[in-house]
């Protein structure tokens, strides 16, 4: 992933009046970024993950619904000297299965596959004219930063 993404400006003014709305039709997806966090002692043994969602509009920007997100893997000894490098037991699909198990609500009381009423709020806070329908069928990806991609591939 390159640098072509950036925060929307005015994402953390909530309500901001200052920017038009946008119309349905020009939100062409819906994704989260995966970025490195906090590492943990060693560097090898455990790993934190800082998450943001966004909507990406028609014209290649996206606006961040929410990036106060974040999970944590590592290994754990059972006893065994060497468990050796985390990095030897994810892949980039891994990782991308934990970044859609974080963006997912934390029960079922929505009773939906993705919280799409709450992100529609979220993108009409920003400004953006959205609705549930739209948002539910639009497609949805992960994209895991260039530090992510480098930390996986190990040195």
């Amino acid at each position: 992933m390159g640098g072509d993404w950036h925060p929307y400006p005015g994402a953390a003014d909530v309500g901001a009046s200052r920017f038009p709305p946008v119309k349905p039709d020009h939100i062409v997806g819906l994704g989260a970024f995966c970025d490195l966090g906090q590492q943990g002692s060693d560097g090898t043994r455990d790993q934190n993950f800082a998450v943001s969602e966004f909507v990406a509009l028609q014209d290649g920007r996206r606006v961040i619904l929410r990036a106060d997100l974040d999970f944590t893997i590592g290994l754990r000894s059972s006893g065994e000297s060497d468990l050796g490098d985390l990095r030897e037991y994810e892949t980039l699909e891994s990782l991308t299965r934990d970044v859609l198990n974080v963006v997912l609500p934390d029960d079922d009381a929505c009773g939906e596959d993705h919280p799409w009423s709450w992100l529609a709020d979220l993108a009409r806070a920003r400004g953006l004219n959205a609705t549930t329908e739209n948002l539910r069928g639009l497609p949805y990806e992960v994209l895991l930063t260039e530090k992510v991609q480098r930390w996986l591939a190990r040195p």
